[in-house]
């Protein structure tokens, strides 16, 4: 293996096998860049998208139903980071059975979030322990290991296998220097492309290098939860995604990447307060309805509460979930269809499904799979 071209902000080549091919592998320049970014044109943007996660930020804390929007948000950026990598299972496969085949890859996306954000809040470190560990949940296949053979991503060869520990250590150490001169937003937009490129694993690399950002957020305090997720603006951006991160790679050229990275963060931020907004707006209006019904309330009240979680739910499920008997859930069930909040789906008699619709259609938003 003998060392090829350009040495620098933007990395060097090194000539290796790629099958019975001969090949130039990409090896990245450690960070920070070299020469420094030009901060200066960007700083607008970085304060525009400071802001809108501040304001996403402070929604969090007074939002009643955090846990409950959480825990939908979180499926909806497993559907779309997996169809950016080509899974075509959509948000409602998921939310009906998580433990289905079709959609097995994106369920292990959700409990891997959910590890890694568990060991940050129990006081780990973001590390390349944390990331094999969410890949070995992620797919248990690959048993969270480092590749040992060459990879190729298109016409894009990452590292050699030889290269890759010296690399994500090198990454590991960027992500724990505390610099003033690197903002944290900063921080993000290179690691993850710094990830990406690099493409420590076999599989699953893009999947993996979008969770850093998130929990990066969190692990510093920006975020108390994780309600930021880039994988929409990613996959309604994604010719752009692409030719940004060669062009780093190509030309060092940081600064276009983290222009459209920052514009990704402010945007974002600001469609997750709306969204919230209107699924807080219409929870309490919906749930006003209920309330209204006197008597049966109460009951009512548990099962909407649970739609709220699973927007698409059955009588069975439900009754064992909430704890009540199936009649009970059946009853409540008419009173919600009767006030034009949940809909029953199939026009059968027996295994029923009933959806909240207007809550369904706010989590839809972006996640048509990918043609």
């Amino acid at each position: 293996m003998t060392s090829e071209t350009q040495l620098g902000r933007g990395g060097r080549y090194l000539v290796t096998r790629y099958g019975d091919e001969s090949v130039r592998a990409y090896v990245p320049a450690p960070l920070p860049p070299d020469p420094p970014i030009v901060f200066l044109p960007l700083i607008r943007l970085w304060e525009e998208a400071n802001q809108a996660l501040g304001r996403l930020d402070a929604l969090s804390a007074l939002m009643p139903s955090v846990s409950l929007i959480l825990y939908t948000y979180v499926r909806k950026e497993a559907v779309l980071s997996s169809q950016i990598e080509g899974t075509q299972s959509s948000l409602s496969d998921l939310l009906l059975d998580e433990n289905a085949d079709a959609v097995q890859e994106v369920s292990n996306y959700v409990r891997a979030f959910q590890f890694g954000l568990r060991r940050l809040r129990d006081g780990s470190p973001i590390s390349n322990q944390l990331f094999r560990e969410m890949h070995a949940i992620l797919l248990p296949k690959g048993k969270g290991e480092f590749r040992r053979t060459q990879n190729r991503v298109g016409a894009f060869v990452p590292p050699p296998p030889d290269q890759v520990m010296e690399c994500m250590g090198a990454l590991e150490t960027f992500l724990h220097t505390d610099r003033p001169d690197f903002p944290l937003l900063i921080k993000a937009g290179l690691a993850h492309v710094q990830f990406e490129t690099i493409h420590p694993f076999l599989d699953g690399n893009g999947r993996i290098g979008r969770l850093i950002i998130p929990l990066l957020l969190c692990a510093s305090g920006v975020l108390r939860e994780p309600l930021l997720y880039l994988s929409l603006y990613f996959k309604q951006h994604r010719s752009t995604y692409y030719e940004l991160l060669d062009r780093v790679r190509t030309e060092g050229d940081w600064e276009s990447w983290l222009e459209f990275f920052l514009t990704g963060i402010r945007d974002t931020a600001g469609r997750a307060v709306t969204d919230a907004q209107r699924t807080i707006a219409m929870f309490e209006q919906d749930r006003q309805k209920i309330q209204a019904l006197g008597r049966p309330a109460a009951s009512v009240l548990r099962v909407f509460e649970h739609a709220q979680r699973s927007p698409i739910l059955s009588i069975p499920n439900t009754a064992e979930k909430i704890g009540v008997s199936a009649p009970t859930v059946a009853k409540s069930l008419e009173h919600l269809r009767k006030l034009s909040i949940m809909r029953e789906s199939t026009g059968r008699q027996r295994r029923r499904l009933f959806v909240y619709d207007a809550y369904l259609s706010i989590l839809n938003e972006g996640t048509e799979p990918i043609r």
